[in-house]
């Protein structure tokens, strides 16, 4: 579990680091517009939606331990090659082969995740995994902001030094990958022969529930209601997500108006503060899912906030006020991720669960093209940032809508047996 936490931490810092770049010289350098900045954010989703959905069924032919290391290997080569990018036009080809090399490693990583943990533990062993997530901003963005600094080294700009040694770990991380994960419990030498038959044993029970429930084909789960209405549901809150991801540290660096002349190093330690508070939020948020078993609200209420609070902090010019209602969406956006993936594999088994949770992510990662270039688009068309935000709220209150809908419908069963009989997700 550390070590895939670990990857993933790896994963999210490389496609984001180019938000702590470009308010630190890169968009200077490079000559972007904040269209421009907003393109080459998402055109990463681009080649990452592409290959998705045929990289997670090679994951499931091949084992994870193989493919998640080739494709760790892989996009550390591309990360690394930032370093020496000239023009915007480079820029814009290493984002979109980053996210070719990228693709599959997230839903690859859930599903991995679901072959070693009966369905009840599902939640809080998806809220370790997620906690990676903030906790790359809370620590990656005082880290960016120190390498950063070194301005100079080697000749390179400080945003390029950047871009070199945050490249390098997911290469090398990739060849451990190799030999340290195990594809299944069978193969785990750190467990003994008895808690591999109950694991394996556990695991194997729930798959035939689920396939005498409803056994749902690969092509079956194309056609599958409830799979398309979890992806747009995803998608408002990883629009959410990239949003304020890739223009938080922008909005950071406007702060010197307030607070006078900052170094990277402070501007990362400003835009660490809401992931901090959101690790705690999502742990304790979690704790409460497992307790009482997943519920409409546990998902609903958070989406509904943080719609409501992202273009809230726009509306003041007090930089600790921003940063308190920022905090208050990104505990709202990390308070559902790791609850909403227990969903898909609640119906979905075999390569239908490759192939479902990875369709999933793919409508889902369509927000993270779509919140970079929109949010720039309109930030130059309008010369702010409210309506944008607007947009990046209205997203996220429409996905909690939808999930009321599916809930209305008894679409999605919670399965957890320490949660109480007839628990719906209702």
């Amino acid at each position: 579990m550390p070590f895939v936490a670990l990857m993933f931490f790896i994963n999210y810092l490389d496609r984001t680091a180019i938000s702590f770049a470009a308010p630190n010289g890169m968009r200077t350098d490079l000559a972007m517009t904040a269209a421009q900045f907003g393109f080459a954010s998402g055109v990463f989703f681009i080649g990452y939606i592409i290959l998705e959905i045929p990289s997670n069924l090679a994951l499931h032919r091949f084992g994870a331990r193989k493919w998640l290391a080739r494709i760790m290997v892989s996009w550390g080569i591309v990360a690394v090659l930032f370093t020496w990018v000239q023009t915007a036009g480079q820029l814009y080809w290493l984002r979109f082969l980053l996210g070719v090399m990228e693709a599959g490693f997230f839903p690859g990583a859930i599903l991995f995740l679901s072959m070693w943990v009966p369905a009840k533990h599902r939640p809080r062993v998806l809220m370790l995994f997620y906690l990676a997530q903030p906790l790359t901003t809370a620590i990656g963005a005082p880290l960016a902001g120190a390498l950063i600094q070194l301005h100079g080294l080697w000749g390179l700009e400080g945003w390029r030094v950047m871009y070199l040694f945050v490249g390098a770990p997911a290469i090398l991380v990739g060849v451990l990958c190799w030999f340290y994960l195990k594809d299944k419990p069978r193969d785990a030498a750190w467990l003994t022969p008895a808690e591999q038959d109950w694991l394996t044993g556990a695991l194997a029970s729930e798959e035939r529930a689920k396939e005498e429930t409803e056994r749902i084909g690969v092509r079956q789960m194309f056609a599958s209601g409830r799979v398309w209405v979890l992806s747009f549901v995803y998608f408002g809150f990883i629009y959410g997500l990239y949003a304020l991801g890739f223009f938080l540290p922008t909005i950071v660096a406007g702060f010197k108006a307030q607070l006078g002349e900052m170094t990277p190093s402070l501007q990362g330690l400003i835009t660490a503060v809401p992931y901090v508070i959101a690790a705690v939020v999502m742990y304790l948020w979690s704790r409460d899912v497992q307790s009482r078993g997943l519920q409409t609200w546990h998902i609903v209420v958070p989406a509904v906030v943080g719609g409501i609070s992202i273009p809230l902090a726009l509306f003041t010019s007090h930089p600790v006020l921003t940063i308190a209602i920022v905090s208050v969406t990104a505990c709202s956006i990390f308070a559902v991720l790791p609850n909403f993936w227990t969903l898909p594999t609640k119906f979905l088994t075999g390569a239908a669960a490759a192939g479902g949770v990875a369709l999933i992510n793919t409508i889902g990662n369509l927000a993270g093209f779509s919140a970079g270039y929109i949010t720039g688009w309109v930030h130059d068309l309008t010369n702010g940032y409210l309506v944008p935000m607007i947009i990046v709220g209205g997203f996220m209150i429409l996905s909690g809508i939808l999930l009321v809908l599916l809930a209305s419908r008894g679409s999605v069963v919670t399965t957890d047996t320490d949660a109480p009989a007839g628990k719906v997700l209702a």
